[in-house]
């Protein structure tokens, strides 16, 4: 792991931390708290460095959060990506539903959904935040855009059935699960919204 020297927040020789585990701390800071609600002296004291440290390892909070969010599309949603490459339009929704149902019930992972959370608390001050959130977002939505369109071609999906509306209609059920989670819904409830939303996805 990379390494790096960070001054002691009294005297003394510097210490060394571990930068991708502060990052694992920070992001872990940001996905329960959101971007506004996670402060300075909390971010630090999870990270377990000071706050000169973390401005010579990461820049300011925001560099730090887009790196953070780097992390969390990387590790958590490696899922998103994988969906992509099911053979059939009902089987990335699955991979994208049973991804997202796997993520909000690791119980080593806070609930909910970083990005909502970022963008729902979001506030003026905090704007660039939240379009960087959406314009990532914007980005997954085109991949899936094309990959429905394609299935479409293919006879995968019904003529009446537009690629654009079924991304949002799927969006929407990622989000709900999220929230759902992070209002305390279980593993049955959560697992049955994903059963009930594949019994209903349009087919040919």
């Amino acid at each position: 792991m990379e390494q790096i020297l960070a001054p002691a927040p009294i005297k003394g020789r510097p210490r060394e931390f571990c930068v991708e585990e502060a990052l694992a701390s920070a992001l872990r800071v940001f996905w329960t708290r959101g971007y506004e609600g996670a402060s300075m002296a909390e971010l630090t004291t999870e990270m377990g460095i000071t706050k000169p440290s973390l401005y010579a390892a990461f820049g300011n909070k925001e560099a730090l959060f887009h790196k953070a969010l780097d992390l969390y599309e990387r590790e958590k949603l490696a899922y998103m990506r994988s969906a992509l490459d099911a053979s059939t339009a009902r089987g990335v929704a699955e991979r994208l539903l049973r991804g997202a149902l796997e993520l909000q019930m690791n119980t080593g992972d806070p609930c909910g959904c970083l990005g909502v959370i970022s963008v729902s608390a979001c506030g003026v001050e905090a704007e660039s935040i939240k379009a960087e959130v959406v314009k990532r977002r914007a980005s997954s939505e085109a991949a899936l855009i094309a990959r429905f369109e394609r299935a479409k071609a293919e006879g995968d999906l019904p003529d009446t059935i537009e690629p654009v509306a079924l991304v949002r209609y799927l969006f929407a059920l990622l989000q709900g699960l999220s929230v759902q989670a992070g209002s305390g819904a279980t593993c049955q409830e959560l697992g049955q919204l994903v059963e009930t939303s594949l019994s209903i996805w349009p087919t040919r």
